[in-house]
């Protein structure tokens, strides 16, 4: 047997054997260890006594190096939002005043600086009150002083606004409180139901599946059968930044040639812009592409005009399904061979949805917050609602539809400016089914500046209002489920188009800062703080790596109720705004890999032109007139900041009530108050969309 060499066997740990030794140094900067035995020198030693006065101080110097430093950070943040404010604000410099056109924009902003008005006044009379000790709004249960109490006529006055602030301002405030409360948590149980479906999905691995292989077929003469005729159209309107690369992605789909034709639905109004993309369409065509160019010289009824103006040509009868993107979509190669074989075997069938990814989500903060929103829109709500429902809202492009389903269900309508959630609606009330790919991403871009932003959002939630009036009496009569009927009218339009930017707006925005001037209807600390970060941590789940903007995503949605609210009263009672279409302005960007693969392929495809034959006389002509073109296009305007004067109005307002709130020493209330305040002078300077360092 091999001997044994555990030298642990020699002593035993629990015995104490040895002549203690102690060692001392002469130099006091080392500390002194007292070594019992031979264990002890193997001991792993406190950190606490391992460290000695001169280690502590530079630690401590260390980290007050790191305070200072983030002071220093704050200060020269907050140093330059007042120099900020006082370049834009007073002496107007490279701003612009945005315009209201119509009377309801004004009256909401009349409203607000009315309220304003009254809590500074109100404020200023609760100071004096505090400076001469009159601290009744201190006390929970409001206590009114006797007349033999009143210290004078201003006196009287204060115990007076108390009487009536008690008896007649606060219980209609406390009304409507509870009732904004009331909507703010049954919206907040839909987002939980929604998100609890999203998890279960995620769980069960639940997602549309394509059974076999769809174009593999045995005989080779029938083989173009299992390709149906698609038609594929790219409306579009003065989209000079992003033409060119939406109709290379469109141009190089895997499909058979013979059955796919491209149509490229241009509504421009500058013969420059015409030019240059009836250029690039012959580009295409040269290229064996079968693409053509349409032109409207009626431009009526936006989008929905120009998709039904290309649906009437003779040529589409002979196609069986119609792939739609926007000017600023790049879809992948094989987006058609992962879209379209859904169709096959499913007759009830009449929209595939894919998901958005955007090119330039990390380029600002903006874009930032928008992802958010987004990435809960489509991976929650849109595959939620296609799983268990199979309906939801079509998003009016990266989206393949049936043309039967359009047909039957009326075309493009020209009545609102969401025409793809006009025949969304009107395709479910025929009974046509929808299904969202979420794994089946197409590639855009989300507005970078708040100015692009607020015109779209307006659009978004004036066109639902203005179409629930509309399609509400054919809810109503349709032959479908009651159900379906309840989860439209009640779910898809009322709670989520309506009753959010309504609570949103009433709750964060106008009732929280006139209670802390009328104290006796006081919202609690889970309808401010608790229930919204909940509700936003929810919302961030679909895109995790946006944790670290919780706090400014909740700022801005509030934030962005003004918008919202404006639109949905707008849309709900027919103004002119809800049927005003402005393009969302695009920067045109494209990712890494696209541009290293158009590279590629361009020197591929003018390589294979030199070694097969010289520019033509034609060719060359051409390409001097798109040189000329190119360098006739319009130089770049400097940016001009605008001026929002409802959400200045709103920031000076949430401020004014964080300094009521220190009165009343209300901590939360206060930071909210604060920080809302300040987020809403960001977005009222056109400061949300700057670029991030």
């Amino acid at each position: 047997m091999a001997p044994s060499l555990d030298f642990s066997n020699w002593w035993p740990k629990d015995a104490r054997k040895g002549t203690p030794v102690v060692v001392k140094m002469e130099n006091p900067n080392y500390s002194v260890v007292e070594i019992d035995g031979p264990d002890a020198a193997f001991r792993p030693v406190e950190k606490s006594r391992g460290k000695n006065a001169k280690q502590v101080t530079w630690v401590l110097l260390l980290k007050a190096h790191r305070a200072v430093g983030c002071l220093a950070w704050i200060a020269s943040l907050f140093w330059a939002l007042l120099g900020t404010i006082k370049k834009r604000l007073i002496f107007r410099q490279d701003v612009a005043m945005a315009s209201e056109k119509l009377g309801k924009g004004k009256l909401l902003f009349t409203v607000i600086k009315a309220f304003l008005v009254t809590s500074l006044t109100i404020l200023a009379f609760e100071v004096v009150a505090y400076l001469k000790g009159w601290h009744y709004f201190r006390n929970p249960s409001l206590h009114i002083p006797r007349s033999t109490d009143i210290q004078g006529l201003l006196h009287l006055v204060y115990v007076t606004w108390l009487s009536v602030r008690a008896d007649y301002i606060a219980p209609p405030i406390q009304a409507l409180s509870k009732f904004c409360v009331a909507l703010f948590l049954i919206q907040s149980v839909d987002r939980m139901i929604l998100s609890l479906g999203c998890f279960w999905i995620k769980y069960k691995k639940i997602k549309p599946r394509i059974e076999g292989d769809p174009f593999k077929s045995d005989d080779v003469e029938g083989s173009a059968y299992e390709y149906p005729m698609v038609l594929v159209q790219i409306p579009m309107c003065n989209e000079r930044e992003v033409y060119e690369q939406s109709i290379s992605a469109v141009c190089q789909l895997d499909w058979p040639k013979d059955r796919l034709l491209v149509q490229v639905l241009d509504d421009s109004d500058d013969e420059s812009i015409q030019y240059l993309i009836k250029a690039e369409v012959a580009k295409w065509n040269q290229k064996g592409v079968n693409i053509i160019y349409r032109h409207r010289l009626v431009r009526t009824g936006y989008k929905a005009g120009n998709l039904k103006s290309a649906m009437s040509c003779e040529y589409v009868q002979a196609y069986e399904f119609v792939a739609i993107f926007d000017a600023d979509f790049q879809p992948n190669p094989d987006f058609l061979k992962q879209t379209v074989p859904h169709f096959k075997g499913n007759p009830d069938l009449g929209l595939v949805q894919a998901r958005w990814t955007f090119v330039n989500k990390d380029e600002n903060l903006l874009t930032r917050l928008q992802n958010i929103n987004l990435c809960f829109h489509f991976e929650v709500e849109q595959q939620v609602n296609g799983v268990f429902l199979n309906f939801f809202g079509f998003n009016g492009t990266a989206g393949v539809w049936r043309i039967e389903a359009l047909e039957e269900s009326g075309g493009w309508l020209e009545r609102t400016t969401v025409e793809d959630m006009d025949i969304a609606v009107r395709a479910h009330l025929n009974g046509w089914k929808f299904i969202f790919l979420n794994d089946v991403k197409v590639l855009c871009e989300v507005p970078e500046s708040y100015e692009a932003y607020r015109k779209q959002q307006h659009r978004w939630h004036s066109g639902p209002m203005h179409l629930f009036r509309l399609c509400l009496p054919a809810i109503i009569t349709c032959k479908i489920a009651i159900w379906k009927k309840a989860n439209l009218i009640l779910l898809f339009f009322l709670l989520r188009k309506l009753i959010l930017p309504f609570y949103s707006f009433t709750l964060f925005c106008i009732i929280l800062p006139l209670t802390m001037f009328v104290p006796e209807a006081e919202l609690p600390v889970w309808v401010i703080c608790y229930v919204p970060v909940f509700m936003s941590f929810l919302n961030i789940l679909p895109s995790p790596k946006s944790f670290p903007f919780i706090v400014p995503y909740l700022l801005f949605e509030n934030t962005m109720s003004v918008t919202k609210f404006n639109a949905m009263v707008s849309g709900l009672f027919q103004l002119g705004s809800s049927y005003e279409w402005v393009v969302t302005k695009k920067a045109g960007r494209s990712s890494e890999s696209d541009l290293l693969a158009s590279a590629e392929m361009e020197s591929k495809i003018m390589n294979q032109l030199q070694i097969q034959r010289g520019p033509s006389e034609s060719e060359l002509t051409e390409l001097n007139r798109l040189k000329e073109q190119k360098e006739a296009a319009p130089v770049p305007v400097k940016r001009v900041n605008k001026i929002y004067r409802k959400e200045l109005t709103l920031a000076f307002l949430l401020l004014t009530a964080s300094v009521r709130s220190l009165l009343s020493a209300q901590g939360v209330h206060f930071y909210f108050l604060l920080f809302q305040g300040v987020t809403f002078l960001l977005v009222g300077l056109d400061l949300i969309g700057e670029q991030m360092s």
